[in-house]
């Protein structure tokens, strides 16, 4: 039998605002538990919320992003439900009357692909505490910092059809946030959270089948693989004759295994209803056009903008304008050194590689755009080759100092004296002169592919550091003349 996969996300993104959605607690990360939840966060009697605008702009920003209508009314209400971490005993939430409606994201895939997936929706709501469990014994601790923490959760329809999709959606939509710099996009620290529901049909069927939902992946590679043992789960229990129960599952990224956590509730289990503390917010026209004067430039713009300013490839341009940090650390090291599709290549191939072994942002990374720069500029006037460039990054990545300090230190400049590449020369010409003998009667077509030994012997007997182009020029011309 063959099966289809159809995946629709649900995603929690925390808000860029100095305080909580509807009190002015503080959100900032990292503070003691328990020190940034106030009466307005509990619930307590005789206080009463008071919506932040800061995060109804964000809302905003977002939906014109996304090519999304605006819900000029929206109304929030209650979610009843009973956590620990829920000291409210209720969320409030949006549901009947969001901020943002319909709209769209398009992806560019593998291949050339494109793939427009729709967005259903996107409501402002508040975050939960949270339940630690890892420093007791018998027993759960509660942090209720993040309680009332301003967040958008982005609901999209069942339009992806593999992992694939799924993880380029995400990553275009933590491009989009992070570039409108209405989520910071720390994936650890909570800041984007994902929750995937999944379910499989045969293909060609019109029916959806029964979902799933994993909920709260933190990671790209986490979301990947929870989908891939979701699918392969979902598969063998239907060809075993069974059946899927619609359920709330949790994975486990350490061990690569996922567990279910309760069977999923329906929206009447929640008990909705309109908040009666807080009025319908209404947004005009005139706040719409402020917050959309407002925006920056957004990944497909400055995608467009680099392949006409920059000259650069069609892909290099999207690898390298789709996060704000990356697009930010590329521009500072062109201004550097002057060198666009070098610094592209750099950027995505050396240290990206270095970035991925470190489990770290571009943002941490410990060779600045200037330093980097630096190094592509002593490539580029000759003072030291691409294959010594890679162990002078190496020195960068590990503090040393800048490209210039670790060349004189490590003595790695270039040779690019003619007499002493002469000499080399000659020596590699006398001590191999069967190899000589075979180039010189060899056809002229295959000679090119032959002079890469006498390249290398050169080149081992420099340590690496003769100048190819130099070399080269010499080894042609005392072998053939």
């Amino acid at each position: 039998m063959e099966w289809e996969t159809v995946i629709g996300l649900e995603v929690h993104v925390q808000l860029s605002t100095n305080t909580k959605l509807f009190s002015g607690a503080s959100i900032a990360f990292g503070a003691e538990p328990n020190t940034q939840a106030c009466a307005v966060d509990l619930a307590l009697p005789g206080t009463l919320p008071v919506a932040n605008e800061q995060a109804f702009k964000n809302a905003v920003k977002f939906g014109l992003a996304v090519n999304a209508e605006i819900g000029k009314r929206s109304v929030f209400e209650r979610k009843n439900y009973f956590y620990p971490d829920l000291p409210k005993g209720y969320q409030t939430t949006q549901l009947a009357e969001p901020i943002v409606g319909p709209g769209y994201v398009d992806l560019q895939l593998e291949g050339g692909r494109t793939k427009r997936v729709r967005i259903h929706h996107a409501h402002l709501e508040e975050d939960a505490g949270k339940s630690l469990h890892e420093d007791y014994h018998g027993m759960t601790g509660i942090d209720l910092n993040r309680a009332g923490t301003p967040l958008i959760e982005v609901v999209t329809e069942p339009d992806m059809r593999s992992a694939e999709e799924a993880v380029a959606f995400a990553k275009q939509l933590h491009n989009i946030v992070t570039s409108l710099e209405i989520c910071d996009g720390d994936m650890s620290q909570g800041s984007m959270r994902f929750d995937v529901n999944i379910s499989v049909r045969l293909k060609g069927e019109e029916e959806l089948g029964t979902r799933t939902e994993t909920k709260n992946l933190n990671s790209f590679r986490f979301m990947e693989e929870a989908i891939a043992l979701e699918v392969e789960r979902q598969i063998d229990v239907l060809e075993d004759g069974g059946k899927i129960v619609q359920e709330t599952r949790l994975y486990n990224g350490d061990t690569k295994t996922a567990r279910s956590m309760r069977t999923k509730e329906d929206s009447n289990d929640y008990r909705y209803f309109p908040c009666p503390d807080l009025l319908p917010v209404i947004i005009d026209d005139e706040f719409i056009e402020a917050v959309r004067k407002d925006m920056p430039e957004l990944p497909e713009a400055r995608r467009d903008r680099f392949i006409k300013e920059y000259d650069l490839p069609e892909y290099d341009a999207g690898q390298l304008a789709g996060d704000r940090a990356t697009a930010d650390y590329f521009e500072a090291t062109v201004k550097a050194c002057g060198e666009a599709k070098l610094a592209g290549n750099w950027i995505m191939a050396d240290l990206s590689a270095y970035l991925n072994k470190e489990e770290i942002g571009i943002a941490q990374s410990p060779v600045t755009p200037v330093q980097l720069g630096g190094l592509i500029e002593r490539i580029k006037d000759g003072t030291i080759s691409s294959k010594i460039a890679k162990k002078v990054f190496e020195a960068m990545t590990q503090g040393e100092g800048d490209a210039d300090t670790i060349i004189e230190k490590q003595g790695l400049k270039q040779v690019s004296d003619t007499g002493a590449l002469e000499k080399m020369v000659d020596e590699v010409i006398a001590n191999n002169q069967a190899q000589v003998d075979n180039y010189r009667n060899a056809d002229p077509a295959k000679r090119p592919k032959m002079l890469g030994f006498f390249v290398g012997q050169i080149m081992k007997a420099s340590k690496g550091q003769a100048n190819p182009q130099a070399v080269n020029e010499i080894l042609i011309k005392k072998l053939e003349g």
